[in-house]
């Protein structure tokens, strides 16, 4: 029989906050709370909202608390301190007090749930201030059950308060929360995690690194809950003495040093070494994706470092020291190239068939596409038409400085390149001639161009117009019937879709065009037919001949209600094929 006959309770329930003492990183709500209880400006239904674990049950429970404490002596009214020794205080910590419903919309999703609130909010408290609902996952319920909420939710009685929580704030209908006073939770940063972390340590009596602590904090991604339940299994893992390599091994975490080595050693481009680090890494449990996820967060903190240095307290002191000068020497655009590589490497990895195999193509492909040119210096070179290197000319009296090793220039691929003045190319050897200076041959005078041909058919109008104005081409081509056309003379048939300034701006686009005068005139008389009208004949003409053509006669003859729909003449054949 054990010592004890209290059962054991985890830590996420044994340190659930009591008061709003104890709510951790949620200043900004609790503030807002006092203010509203002190000026008496409280609201009929709050909505609180945040990523799992940051509080949001614990908060409704505080809120319902707050309203109906009592005080030691019975006198006290609504506090944003609670006193948590009056009987509603005690009552609703242990969750038995009549006046405050706590309801799972998870498993009470239909109308008939929400029917009996909405029944039984007609009737005072028993013994509270306030009747409280406590809704959690609110948005679980169904549509029908939302709208029967609603007229109530609007207008409820004066003794009735509603507290909904939800993880998805995105499915709760805008008609329910524009009723709801909003909170959003936010995620609790993890240097807070870690200092909760350690006083809970401290009062369970269980020995702790400060590393451990700052690993737990960073694995629980701002989850109060997610952390005490990790730090609940590292204390078992570690028998009672939470060590930081335990805690590596108990989430499969990489060692944060051979993080940092293997990003070193992609830096340098030395791909064996890559290699040799990821399988190391491998064979002691760390999985592929974990890997890549240690290596974009290495290339976020040496981004971050270089741009407002290193303040992340959960950082150790080797970590912001190596992220400090990787910052000085790697630039921008480098950084994010780097990280564009990585993060596609991390995709890769999560969805390939073989991790391991994915992650080692992923690394390598970081190696190698280092080493190509950098895309911006490409760009300069190809926009001021410089595509080779250029020499530097050597002060005088100095001399020429020795072009460096090949191996020293490819040694770490992520370096930063010399500026373009900076590169060698050989030297170049100017030979004197002793021949003398040629004379200067006499000028000519240049050669006068012919004037340019003037259209003399519709077509030849038409494709000069296409090319000074679209607009104008088409208008000539689908309605402008030539009278006379001779040299710059022109004379259109009348025609209600054209303008009466349509000869105006004809003239004025191909006098541009020409640089010739012309004289436009609109006629009565018929000319031509248009372009449209011709290209129409032709097509007509083409059909007609494929109609009389015998074998579509028989066709037709032999299937009475056949319609040609479509017919394109095939191209002729040469002998040779």
């Amino acid at each position: 029989m054990s010592e004890s006959s209290t059962p054991y309770r985890v830590l996420a329930r044994k340190y659930r906050p009591q008061n709003f003492r104890e709510l951790i990183g949620q200043d900004a709500m609790v503030t807002t709370l006092a203010n509203a209880i002190r000026r008496e400006r409280l609201a009929h239904a709050f909505l609180l909202t945040g990523v799992r674990g940051v509080g949001k049950t614990s908060t409704a429970r505080l809120i319902a608390k707050a309203l109906n404490c009592i005080g030691p002596d019975g006198q006290g009214g609504p506090t944003i301190d609670p006193c948590g020794v009056c009987e509603p205080c005690v009552a609703i910590a242990e969750g038995r007090h009549i006046d405050v419903v706590e309801m799972d919309a998870a498993s009470h999703t239909g109308i008939d749930d929400v029917r009996e609130i909405i029944e039984a909010v007609r009737y005072a408290s028993v013994s509270a201030r306030y009747k409280m609902y406590i809704i959690d996952e609110v948005h679980m319920l169904s549509k029908s059950a939302f709208n029967g909420l609603l007229k109530t939710l609007e207008e409820p009685p004066a003794h009735v308060k509603f507290l909904f929580a939800t993880t998805e704030v995105n499915k709760v209908p805008i008609t329910v929360l524009s009723r709801c006073q909003r909170f959003d939770l936010r995620r609790i940063p993890a240097d807070k995690l870690a200092a909760h972390f350690a006083g809970v340590v401290a009062t369970e009596g269980v020995e702790a690194e400060a590393e451990a602590l700052a690993l737990i904090a960073r694995a629980a991604e701002g989850s109060a809950r997610d952390g005490l339940s990790i730090l609940d299994q590292a204390i078992a893992h570690g028998s009672g003495k939470v060590e930081a390599a335990q805690v590596r091994d108990m989430l499969g975490l990489s060692d944060r040093g051979a993080i940092r080595r293997l990003f070193g050693a992609l830096l340098s481009g030395d791909a064996p070494a890559v290699l040799a680090a990821v399988r190391g890494q491998y064979d002691l449990g760390v999985e592929p994706v974990a890997l890549l996820h240690g290596l974009l967060e290495t290339c976020h903190g040496v981004t971050r470092a270089k741009v407002a240095g290193t303040d992340d307290p959960a950082l150790s002191v080797e970590e912001r020291e190596a992220f400090v000068e990787w910052g000085a020497r790697l630039g921008f655009a480098t950084l994010h190239r780097l990280w564009q590589l990585l993060l596609k490497g991390h995709a890769e990895v999560q969805t390939a068939a073989m991790p391991i195999e994915a992650a080692e193509m992923a690394l390598l492909r970081v190696v190698h596409a280092s080493q190509l040119p950098d895309p911006g210096e490409l760009a300069r070179k190809l926009a001021s038409g410089d595509t080779g290197e250029r020499a530097t000319v050597p002060a005088m009296g100095s001399a020429a400085p020795a072009p460096a090793p090949a191996s020293a220039v490819a040694a770490s691929p992520f370096a930063v390149a010399p500026e373009p003045s900076a590169m060698m190319v050989p030297p170049v050897r100017v030979v004197e001639s002793s021949l003398p200076d040629p004379k200067p041959a006499p000028e000519s005078p240049a050669p006068e161009l012919p004037a340019p041909a003037l259209p003399a058919s519709a077509q030849a109008l038409h494709a000069l117009l296409l090319s000074e104005n679209a607009l104008l081409a088409q208008l000539f081509h689908d309605y402008a019937s030539i009278v006379r056309l001779s040299g710059e003379e022109l004379v259109i048939a009348r025609h209600p879709r054209l303008a009466a300034s349509f000869a105006g701006d004809l003239g004025k686009v191909l006098a541009k065009a020409t640089g010739v005068t012309w004289s436009i005139a609109m006629a009565s008389d018929a000319g031509e037919p248009s372009l449209l009208a011709q290209a129409k004949a032709q097509e007509e003409a083409a059909r007609n001949a494929i109609l009389d053509s015998p074998l579509v006669k028989a066709a037709f003859a032999a299937f009475p209600e056949a319609e040609l729909i479509d017919y394109s003449a095939p191209e002729p054949r040469s002998l040779a094929s």
